[in-house]
């Protein structure tokens, strides 16, 4: 029988997916040893600062966090702050000199150790920096930080492409597949919990490796698993999409036409100061493939303006490149300089003014592709995943529209529960979200009937 602690243990987690699933995973080891997961941080006995630090704003916004929970520890209830994930794993001994209100600092791989380092704390009042060598961490209980309809599966740990502007591999370390029985076995468990949509997770999903499977074989083997409707790939690399992989977007039913494809750049000699492994002929060559192989394929990709040595000539060719490519989803960061990564002494650094001025004119563009591709569905019928209440209106998605990152559809004319499919005619498109009414046609024949006459 789990013991009960009169703790109460609050969560402010930061960042990507990737590091929501630790944080789930935290709060499942911490559920399991008996302590009282609170959503009220005035309430916390400990509160743990799950952090990013992958680019400039994500760790400002750590700090900022990590500052609030020191004030609550200096005024309210709490008695003890930890400060984990990436930004931890990265300036260990630095954020205790800097932050001395914290009282432990833990890396990625002390993810399984959370309800001892709280009970410590808790009872001795010392300060800790437990940061190991990366490693992944899977397999442990998770509490849903979610709608418990989809779910967040990690399916690698890390990075080995060294992209030169990127610090993942000095945070996470080299790419390391899970074992492809831990991941199908986790997939029946949230699929238990009542999960529809699985989304998998890796840094790069196209270097998954597990013996003889691969992420095709991987994503088809988890069309198997009971109770999941919709699985959903993320951050392929452009040069590695394979035909097996457009094979399985294809033909598989249950696998989402949606692929992220983070491309970067389109200009050959910013890729190559980049380190990508992806020409411009290659990008071109891969939404193509894409494109013919799968009909309906809804493509999201990340770009990065600013970089060193993107000269406006470059820049106008990556402009120029998203008007011509029209991606169904798109993100822009501007150039972040970070310490450790190749790229960060580079000389023709671009001033961030004129960084920030790219970026907008790219989203600029975007809006209006977007706005077009979202009228061109007005009048048809499309399968939605409700997820709940969003601005006083139940929303949900399409197949091509990822949670939190993507637009949602506003739905009328149904009382459906989150979790449920629903069938729908489309009335109504801004620049990212579509407007919906709710039709009786049965929601799963549909949901098939949709995929197989895309692919026809």
């Amino acid at each position: 029988m789990t013991k009960l602690h009169k703790h109460k243990i609050g969560m402010i987690s930061l960042g990507c997916p990737k590091n929501q699933v630790d944080a789930e995973q935290m709060l499942g080891v911490l559920a399991g040893a008996g302590f009282t997961i609170t959503a009220d941080q005035a309430e916390a006995d400990v509160i743990v600062v799950n952090t990013c630090g992958f680019i400039e704003s994500a760790k400002e916004e750590s700090i900022e966090a990590i500052l609030e929970a020191a004030r609550m520890k200096n005024e309210g209830r709490c008695k003890s702050v930890i400060i984990a994930g990436c930004l931890a794993q990265r300036y260990r001994e630095e954020l205790l000199q800097e932050l001395p209100e914290a009282d432990v600092v833990i890396g990625t791989a002390e993810v399984g150790r959370i309800a001892e380092i709280c009970s410590q704390v808790l009872e001795a009042g010392i300060s800790v920096i437990r940061v190991s060598e990366p490693v992944s961490v899977f397999g442990l209980p998770r509490v849903s930080t979610t709608p418990r309809h989809y779910r967040y599966l990690k399916i690698a740990e890390g990075c080995s492409n060294r992209c030169s502007y990127c610090a993942i591999p000095l945070i996470r370390g080299n790419f390391q597949s899970r074992p492809a029985s831990s991941i199908i076995e986790e997939a029946g468990a949230l699929a238990e919990e009542g999960a529809r949509e699985l989304i998998l997770l890796a840094q790069d999903s196209t270097a998954y490796q597990d013996a003889e499977i691969d992420l095709p074989t991987l994503v088809k083997k988890l069309t198997a698993v009971r109770g999941v409707e919709w699985l959903r790939v993320m951050y392929v690399y452009p040069g590695r999409v394979s035909d097996r992989l457009m094979e399985v977007l294809a033909e598989e039913e249950k696998v989402c036409s949606y692929l992220d494809m983070p491309i970067q750049h389109i200009d050959d000699a910013i890729l190559k100061a980049m380190n990508r492994r992806s020409t411009s002929d290659d990008i071109r060559r891969t939404i193509d493939a894409l494109r013919k192989r799968v009909p309906g394929i809804a493509l999201r990709t990340s770009l990065i303006t600013g970089f060193p040595g993107e000269t406006e000539a470059a820049f106008k060719r990556l402009l120029a490149f998203v008007k011509e490519a029209e991606f169904d989803h798109l993100g822009v960061f501007a150039y972040s300089p970070e310490e450790g990564t190749s790229a960060y002494d580079l000389a023709s650094q671009v001033p961030g003014e004129a960084a920030s001025e790219r970026l907008d004119r790219i989203m600029q563009a975007q809006a209006k592709i977007s706005l077009k591709k979202n009228r061109a569905l007005v009048g048809s019928m499309k399968t939605v995943l409700v997820d709940g209440m969003q601005d006083m209106t139940l929303v949900g998605r399409l197949a091509i529209q990822a949670p939190e990152i993507d637009g949602v559809v506003y739905l009328s004319e149904t009382d459906a529960q989150p979790g449920e499919f629903v069938q729908v005619v489309i009335t109504g498109a801004t620049e990212y979200d579509l407007v919906a009414e709710a039709v009786s046609q049965a929601p799963q024949a549909a949901k098939s009937a949709e995929k197989s006459s895309r692919a026809r």
